[in-house]
């Protein structure tokens, strides 16, 4: 596992969306697991921007959800479908064709759940995911004690959660109880794995996941099984690491031909 400390959210959106375009031009028609959430946002405006700027060609690539409220009705804004198109998709001037998500309205969502799975398989497999951290370390929807081996699924939102997303909806009564998430063993089976986390309040979550035991209560501690795992974190976010001088010297003395 690599870790990078950035000073701000600006630059770690930049560094990451520099690492998106850099495997575009090595591999066009890549496929680009997507995170939600405010996080995130740095990454997808620096990456549009550079798409505007004619710095790299994603008219090829595709992108794909990690996770999606069951039960939204389709073409709710708050449906993570509708917020990767708009904050994603769109932007980078791709069409719906280039897009996979699990369908959250389904009757059957288990099969819905299989399906997914399978449409990630069959589309040669996600090239780059891009994740957060919840402050309890879920990734995707996978709370704690989520199995580290577990596939798409469907699963049931902790209090937690749903406050901290709350902020996305009328009220707390309007947040989702369920969701359609990649489960941890899917998301491992990314070629790479690129965590996002800013603010002092991911801290803990962090320290835990990058310095702490793997254990299925910290679900983010399952990066340190990946061959290629990078985690990004502002200097807030990196507060806590015990190891942080570490990491700044090893980024430091990295050759600029290993990438990110």
């Amino acid at each position: 596992m690599e870790v990078v400390i950035v000073p701000d959210a600006k630059a770690g959106g930049e560094l990451i969306a520099e690492a998106m375009a850099a495997l575009v031009r090595r591999k066009p028609e890549a496929l680009l697991g997507v995170a939600t959430g405010s996080t995130p946002l740095p990454v997808y405006e620096a990456l549009a921007g550079k798409v505007r700027g004619g710095d790299v060609d994603v008219s090829r690539a595709r992108v794909c959800q990690l996770d999606e409220y069951v039960g939204l009705p389709a073409g709710h804004p708050e449906s993570y479908r509708s917020v990767v198109l708009r904050e994603v998709v769109e932007p980078l001037g791709l069409g719906e064709q280039a897009f996979m998500g699990p369908d959250g309205t389904a009757e059957d969502v288990q099969a819905a759940c299989e399906a997914y799975d399978r449409a990630l398989s069959g589309a040669g497999g996600v090239d780059l995911q891009l994740l957060g951290i919840g402050t309890d370390g879920h990734i995707g929807f996978n709370e704690p004690c989520s199995s580290l081996a577990s596939r798409t699924r469907i699963k049931t939102l902790t209090q937690q959660t749903r406050e901290d997303n709350a902020r996305f909806f009328d009220s707390l009564d309007e947040v989702p109880h369920h969701v359609i998430t990649q489960g941890i063993g899917t998301i491992l089976e990314a070629r790479h794995l690129v965590l996002l986390a800013t603010g002092e309040g991911k801290a803990d979550a962090v320290a835990q996941s990058v310095e702490g035991p793997v254990s299925a209560l910290v679900p983010a501690s399952a990066l340190q099984l990946h061959p290629h795992a990078t985690v990004v974190v502002d200097e807030a976010a990196a507060s806590k690491l015990k190891l942080a001088d570490y990491f700044r010297a090893t980024y430091a003395a990295k050759p600029e031909w290993q990438g990110l």
